[in-house]
């Protein structure tokens, strides 16, 4: 099975690069936002940062999602959009759904801001970015299961740098984890499902 979590601060482009990434491999795809509890979603809604305590259960959640799946699922492994913001918060998640890997969306403040202030619909209060930047430890070298994209990249470079870093990192780790077939997945015939990319 595969595990992947799309990391980087509030903005950067989680979801869409985690949703777009599943389609891709042909994973299962969910976005860590709708694993909070309500009682979370109301701090983040009114511009309250969170703590530690409120995340070390989402976290186990999100750990167990990719160690499980959703109930009755035969995808071959899981993408999850998750801040994964310290060091610690990544360690969580290793040792519940190991092997795991994360692609860590960088970009710059001001780009992100911007990109905020557009969006609409969201809980995640634009204000709340500072301290999301605050919060992040940018993942260390030794951290060899993390791959860094720049987001200054629109989605399908992002989606094709992505699975190319995975390839590598696997190849350079001698992973056990089966190796991608392709890049892109062969185009399926008119009526067939699209075959999956796998780990």
């Amino acid at each position: 099975m595969v595990s992947i979590v799309v990391m980087g601060v509030s903005g950067c482009g989680k979801s869409t690069v985690a949703s777009a990434l599943a389609r891709e491999l042909g994973l299962e795809m969910i976005d860590g936002d709708d694993l909070h509890l309500p009682e979370s979603v109301a701090k983040m809604r009114a511009g309250i940062a969170l703590e530690d305590a409120d995340r070390w259960p989402w976290l186990d959640r999100i750990g167990a999602y990719l160690a499980a799946g959703a109930p009755g699922s035969r995808a071959q492994g899981r993408v999850v959009a998750c801040s994964a913001l310290k060091r610690a918060y990544r360690d969580r998640i290793r040792r519940l759904a190991a092997p795991v890997q994360f692609v860590f969306l960088n970009g710059d403040a001001e780009l992100i801001a911007r990109r905020l202030a557009l969006r609409t619909g969201h809980y995640m209060q634009p204000e709340l970015l500072t301290s999301q930047f605050r919060t992040l430890e940018v993942p260390a070298a030794d951290e060899t299961d993390v791959v860094k994209l720049d987001i200054s990249q629109d989605v399908p470079q992002l989606v094709a740098g992505a699975v190319a870093a995975l390839r590598r990192l696997q190849a350079a780790a001698q992973s056990s984890l089966t190796p991608l077939t392709s890049l892109v997945p062969t185009a399926p015939s008119a009526g067939a499902a699209r075959p999956a990319a796998r780990i």
